[in-house]
């Protein structure tokens, strides 16, 4: 271990460099073609097999051991944000209106700095590695899409691991948490079509504005009269548009949000629900509606024996005081799917400092060290997993 911990150290000007790269050339859903473009020529540059193309952007290294064995597969996303950067950085983004403002560019920095790593180490290793690089993970999703296009076959893949940055647990601690981390999460967009008229003529119109504030209120108590409150659940409407001028009542309003649990029974019935509120409201107010309700991302659940393993490993890395169980987060990730096709775990890489940003704010930035300490994970469980006896 010693030998990877100088290998690691060897890289770590390149693993720095790499992220501040990608940094710079921040690209939204499914347009990260100058990104997956570098990743693939650092890939090929190790020698690793690589596809590129999956699910439009997504790119995929293979690294193959002498020997037969499991197969690993290292996750990460490609995808930035749409968001204008405000952090002076020297390396800021070049792409006016996009930003890495989730940290998914310390994510790719982490895991081509795996690669480089366990490219040296590979001859003591059995089975495969996959170094896996997904499109859209902030929505509307690139890890199932990759999942049809066959990224877990061919070798068939046995464990998955990935992580996130977190500003929520601080920095030199790691958080692992076996069964549910992050929640299911939904999309719905609503649209109330009403009967516009005069202001000072209520009587003949159908108010589509005030039907629809009348639907976000009785959306909250689903939640607040319909479920179990043992069973944390959220609906959260982030978009209202509705009305013109003040003398105009509305003929259409325009809702969009989004649903949260950790419960899959209620995950599954949420369409219904809302549709049934909905309906009801709209129908005894003379309005119609057209209710786009669109299917997210499911639970990210850890397996609880590659939960134990990760904590195992991080705790000879930072100190087991610093692996931390944290606490569950309604935000929701796409790397669910990878779950539940192989044993796996997804953990969080501790960056909470002073005067630290938070995910998705323009300001948000970490310390680089903390990519050696991600590295470091990913190569010690390699080794666990895959070295030959």
């Amino acid at each position: 271990m010693d030998e990877i911990k100088a290998l690691i150290e060897k890289h770590r000007e390149k693993i720095v460099q790499t992220r501040r790269d990608l940094h710079q050339i921040p690209e939204t859903a499914y347009t990260e073609f100058k990104t997956a473009e570098y990743v693939a020529k650092r890939l090929d540059h190790l020698g690793l097999a690589v596809t590129t193309g999956i699910a439009k952007t997504g790119v995929l290294g293979l690294l193959a051991g002498p020997e037969p064995g499991k197969t690993l597969m290292l996750r990460s996303e490609l995808d930035a944000l749409p968001v204008k950067e405000e952090t002076g950085l020297p390396f800021a983004s070049t792409h006016e209106g996009a930003m890495h403002a989730c940290g998914h560019d310390g994510h790719m920095a982490m895991v081509l700095g795996a690669a480089a790593v366990l490219s040296d180490v590979s001859d003591r290793l059995s089975g495969h590695i996959k170094f896996v690089f997904q499109p859209a993970e902030e929505g509307p999703g690139g890890a199932k899409p990759m999942i049809d296009a066959g990224v877990l076959e061919n070798p068939v893949v046995d464990y998955t691991l990935g992580c996130h940055l977190w500003p929520g647990v601080d920095q030199g601690q790691v958080g692992v948490k076996a069964g549910p981390l992050m929640a299911a999460m939904d999309r719905f967009d609503l649209t109330i079509k009403g009967k516009g008229g005069h202001g000072a003529m209520p009587h003949l119109c159908v108010d589509a504005l005030d039907i629809a504030t009348q639907i976000v209120n009785a959306l909250q108590r689903i939640v607040s009269r319909h479920m179990n409150p043992l069973s944390p659940t959220v609906v959260t409407v982030g978009q209202f548009n509705s009305g013109t001028t003040f003398n105009i009542i509305p003929e259409k309003a325009f809702l969009s949000g989004t649903t949260r649990t950790f419960d899959s029974k209620i995950w599954k019935s949420w369409a219904e629900r809302m549709d049934r509120v909905v309906n009801g409201i709209c129908q005894a107010m003379g309005a119609d509606y057209e209710l786009n309700y669109q299917p997210g991302y499911p639970v990210t659940a850890n397996n609880p024996w590659m939960a134990g393993e990760i904590r195992e490993v991080a705790g000879s890395i930072v100190g087991s005081e610093n692996v931390i169980e944290p606490e569950p987060t309604m935000g929701g990730e796409d790397m669910s799917f990878f779950l539940d096709r192989s044993k796996g775990c997804f953990f969080f890489l501790g960056v909470g400092r002073d005067g630290c940003a938070p995910l998705h704010n323009p300001r948000f930035d970490f310390d680089e060290d903390v990519l050696l300490t991600g590295v470091e994970i990913y190569c010690r469980t390699a080794i666990k997993l895959l070295g030959q006896r």
